[in-house]
């Protein structure tokens, strides 16, 4: 089970973008998409058979896994990801600090 998943609220806890918040758009193999996280103009060239202009495109690009934690709203800071099993046999992520279950 992935501690940090699609959608979820994080926050940069180190590089340029240290504090920043934002949702996850994607999860890579040891990477994540972040949204307006790691911002880069990237040159692009005319392409006329797709029909794409060229010029300088800002893009976000994929940042570490191990540089984001994910974002607890009660005590508004970034968290530790835990995984509990339940009696069911299900497992949950959990937030270090509470123990409150991050997946309802």
């Amino acid at each position: 089970m992935r501690k940090i998943k699609k959608n979820d609220d994080v926050i940069v806890i180190a590089g340029k973008d240290k504090g920043n918040r934002g949702s996850v758009l994607r999860v890579l193999e040891d990477r994540v998409l972040v949204s307006g996280i790691n911002k880069v103009k990237k040159h692009t060239k005319p392409n006329p058979v797709k029909g794409e202009a060229g010029g300088i495109v800002e893009q976000e690009m994929p940042i570490h896994i191990s540089n984001v934690a994910i974002y607890n709203a009660i005590t508004k800071k970034a968290d530790r990801v835990g995984i509990k099993m339940l009696e069911d046999g299900r497992k949950v992520r959990i937030f270090k600090s509470s123990g409150e279950a991050i997946d309802a």
